[in-house]
């Protein structure tokens, strides 16, 4: 028997199929569409954070004419986190500036390895690990770290756990240069990683083979500032910037900077 289809269901069905769908607010390109002609910035939000932290530096980044994609880190596991801002990239056409914040940039050196598009790397007071480690190891690496007093753990039921900065020090502890304003609502609305993602060990670093920029967090107490200098160091960053009096929420707090170096990335030659 034939079945017909409604003239209107089968038009809609085309413009679906046509399509792809949009992360984070920006399409990525089909197959018959040119790509841009400057690279796409792909950002890489940490934990205690989501993709909203970003919209100061979106915003300056957008203004210069830049495509952008915020992609939203589930904040799972390593290796699976890795593999969701994997399909992000594999969505984007044209060559690519990944920048991650936090244990966004532990993600993005997973994601990026073997991947030809991503031309630079922007580590925005984050995570650079090698292989086999992980970022509790790194954080702990250097003295300065005051995040584990200031954590309170939600049980998951299998023996892991999902944590959160207590609200009442969250401000102290993540943002101490945002205002108390900004810095509450931020508290309320952070994304909790998942204990086990912090400890599990990373693969080969994309920092190897793609040249990366580092800006350091001066104030930091989540990731000490000797930990994100020496592994910036120790990746070659082409530059390192450092913001003396700036908090962990480095990206919220002052996002010209941070767009700038992130230019800076897509401009190096």
């Amino acid at each position: 028997m034939r079945i017909r289809i409604p003239r209107m269901v089968a038009l809609a069905a085309a413009v679906v199929l046509a399509g792809v769908t949009s992360v984070s607010g920006t399409s990525a390109a089909t197959a018959g569409t040119p790509a841009p002609a400057k690279p796409t910035i792909v950002l890489v939000h940490g934990a205690f954070a989501d993709a909203a932290s970003w919209s100061g530096v979106i915003e300056r980044l957008q203004r210069r004419g830049y495509p952008v994609v915020a992609a939203a880190n589930p904040l799972r596991g390593l290796a699976s986190d890795a593999e969701h801002v994997r399909t992000v990239l594999d969505s984007v056409r044209g060559p690519i500036v990944l920048a991650g914040h936090s244990y966004g940039g532990a993600v993005m050196t997973n994601a990026a390895t073997g991947d030809p598009d991503v031309k630079a790397l922007v580590y925005i007071a984050a995570f650079a690990p090698d292989r086999g480690e992980n970022a509790l190891a790194l954080s702990n690496k250097f003295p300065g770290s005051t995040l584990g007093a200031t954590l309170a753990p939600v049980g998951l039921g299998d023996g892991t756990a999902d944590l959160y900065i207590r609200q009442d020090l969250f401000r102290q502890q993540f943002a101490a240069d945002v205002s108390p304003r900004q810095a509450a609502l931020m508290a309320v609305t952070q994304r909790p990683i998942r204990d086990a993602a912090l400890s599990e060990a990373s693969g080969k670093p994309a920092w190897a083979g793609i040249p990366s920029w580092f800006l350091v967090a001066g104030a930091d107490r989540n990731i000490p500032v000797e930990a994100q200098r020496w592994m910036a160091g120790r990746a070659g960053s082409r530059k390192t910037v450092e913001i003396r009096k700036a908090s962990h929420a480095v990206g919220v707090s002052h996002p010209g900077p941070v767009a700038d170096l992130i230019v800076r990335a897509a401009t190096a030659r």
